[in-house]
């Protein structure tokens, strides 16, 4: 099996879109509207936002985003890889090039809002070094909502 290729590409490629198009439905499924912080298209294709495809065989398998703040931290954004291809470590390889590209534009830290319904997820948050803190940015409390941070070094 070929190792996953991650690039940076549009988010409004057919494929992706689609990719887009289960995130939302998986997070939906999971949350309340008011609790999903979802980035639209638009928004995920401006010049503050990396976006990240993972592709094996040319497939897109995995998404994620880096979203630099103007304060000087990234935020991570979008992370998924569809259910056939968990289990790959698609989503570690998505988010240690999203630290390296993090890195490579001299942010300070990288922060990140999940859902406290996505073990997984956090799971994958908490083994590549990010801890638990109090909401950032516009974020406000909300009981279906983990707030995390990791420094860059």
């Amino acid at each position: 099996m070929t190792e996953p290729v991650i690039a940076i590409e549009s988010p409004r490629g057919p494929d992706v879109g689609r990719l887009i198009e289960a995130l939302d439905g998986y997070l939906a499924a999971l949350y309340p509207a008011e609790s999903n912080h979802l980035l639209d298209v638009a928004t995920l294709a401006a010049p503050d936002v990396r976006f990240f495809v993972a592709r094996r065989g040319g497939e897109a398998i995995g998404c994620g985003a880096l979203r630099v703040d103007p304060e000087g931290y990234g935020e991570v954004k979008r992370m998924f890889v569809q259910p056939h291809a968990r289990g790959l470590r698609v989503g570690a390889r998505l988010l240690a090039r999203i630290e390296e590209q993090a890195r490579r534009e001299g942010l300070s830290c990288l922060r990140l809002e999940t859902g406290v319904h996505q073990p997984e997820a956090i799971g994958l948050y908490r083994a590549a070094g990010y801890v638990e803190r109090e909401p950032f940015g516009a974020y406000r409390p909300d009981p279906l909502s983990l707030f995390m941070e990791k420094i860059l070094r």
